[in-house]
């Protein structure tokens, strides 16, 4: 069984037909969003000219039977913890909310989907990366 969690750039990416992404997300049995993604997607919304048709496109998403959403509890800060002391002793800290990414991830054994590379710092998760869009 294929289970992903996604970051906000493989949402994205998903939106905007990224091909691989779209491949991926087709292959997938369940997809996972946690609430730190959500934020960021809302965020970007508020910023942009698109906010109500965004918001729509979102809760379709989220209505799929395949689309789960994680609840961020007491043992996802351990793990966030856990990822964000190891990253700062290492010398190799990243954004905040990557951290609670990855802790969602680590807690429910969940490969992270996306672009970004800091992902690739936390030894704790698994990273599925795909190449990021182009302008």
């Amino acid at each position: 069984m294929t289970r992903l969690l996604l970051d906000s750039s493989a949402y994205i990416a998903f939106k905007k037909r990224h091909p691989e992404v779209i491949e991926i997300l087709q292959q997938a049995d369940l997809i996972f969003l946690c609430p730190i993604v959500l934020g960021e997607l809302r965020a970007g919304f508020l910023q942009g000219t698109k906010r109500d048709a965004n918001e729509r496109e979102l809760r379709l998403f989220l209505e799929s039977s395949r689309v789960k959403m994680l609840v961020l509890d007491e043992e996802t800060s351990e793990r966030y913890a856990v990822i964000h002391v190891g990253l700062k002793q290492a010398g190799t800290p990243i954004g905040i909310n990557d951290v609670w990414i990855a802790a969602c991830a680590m807690q429910h054994g969940l490969p992270v989907l996306t672009s970004d590379r800091d992902f690739h710092r936390i030894p704790q998760i698994i990273v599925r990366q795909f190449s990021g869009l182009t302008a």
